[in-house]
């Protein structure tokens, strides 16, 4: 039988972000990240790291991202794709809950 894996309560009781990867799925091909950021949090880390790419889509709320030289807005339903080694810092500049969720996998370079 599959796992339903509770992803928002794993992750409000992880402060904030789950990832769903590796030690769960015994896989290391792909993995889900779950997160919420309060209204005005700021400073989530986006980074995919060696051999990854991953895409951000914003499921509830809208999503502040900055980067070295860039600010982009992500609206509900919006989503980007970042390549390894990229690093974005995430922020929640509404007034209610942002929800995004990072899925991820390996970029065919090795790691």
């Amino acid at each position: 039988m599959r796992k339903i894996y509770s992803l928002r309560k794993i992750a409000l009781g992880a402060g904030g972000e789950y990832v769903l990867g590796a030690r769960d799925l015994r896989t290391h091909a792909c993995y889900l990240i779950y997160g919420e950021l309060a209204p005005g949090e700021r400073g989530r880390k986006v980074c995919p790291g060696v051999g990854h790419e991953e895409i951000l889509l914003a499921v509830k709320g809208s999503l502040s991202l900055s980067a070295e030289n860039e600010e982009i807005r992500l609206e509900e339903g919006e989503a980007l794709h970042f390549q390894e080694e990229e690093t974005v810092f995430l922020a929640n500049p509404g007034q209610e809950k942002s929800v995004y969720i990072l899925a991820g996998g390996h970029s065919g370079r090795a790691h």
